[in-house]
């Protein structure tokens, strides 16, 4: 079963998934849908650069120059941050193409620890899940990756079942100018 914002719940079928955003990557579609929202002043949401020390910098050519060793300065946080109806939004957005499964390895441990501070603090904090292979987009509250993150670390399972996605996150149709309306999911969620 597929969550449809409203609570509207409804199966899946072959015809009724667009395949018209195939070859896109999810964070393109979150980045044109974030720009809509900031041209539309709906909400202000970007994706946050991962902080890179420079080490190294060849010149080939006087236009050309060319970065041979850099660094991570610190682990970044989550993808996306910003501001929604004067809450703070914090987000991190993951694909796969397994078609049974995401792997809790694709969640690092400071960006779970950041998105439970944020929630802590009053902020909303999910996770956007696209199975390419289905071509479906999910959000997945936070309280739902947490249940998989703790059993994880006691010794359970190393992924949350795209069953478990169906059931418990919204899927989110393609829509043209807001490729990835997540903030209509959470209207319903939130506000």
């Amino acid at each position: 079963m597929i969550n449809y914002p409203g609570g509207v719940r409804r199966k899946q079928t072959a015809t009724s998934s667009s395949h018209s955003h195939r070859g896109k990557s999810l964070e393109e579609d979150i980045n044109q849908t974030n720009e809509y929202y900031l041209v539309s002043d709906r909400a202000v949401i970007h994706k946050k650069p991962t902080p890179v020390q420079i080490v190294q910098v060849n010149y080939p050519k006087r236009s050309a120059a060319v970065i041979t060793e850099a660094y991570f300065q610190q682990p970044s946080t989550t993808d996306y941050n910003g501001l929604y109806k004067e809450k703070h939004i914090d987000f991190e957005a993951k694909q796969t193409k397994n078609e049974t499964s995401i792997p809790l390895a694709n969640f690092h441990e400071h960006q779970v620890e950041h998105m439970e501070s944020i929630q802590k603090h009053g902020g909303i904090c999910f996770v956007i899940i696209r199975f390419t292979v289905h071509d479906e987009t999910f959000l997945l509250p936070l309280k739902h990756l947490l249940k998989y993150w703790d059993q994880q670390i006691k010794g359970g399972r190393k992924s949350i079942p795209y069953a478990y996605i169906e059931e418990h996150g919204y899927l989110i149709p393609f829509k043209y100018q807001a490729r990835v309306d997540y903030l209509e999911i959470i209207d319903q969620l939130y506000f």
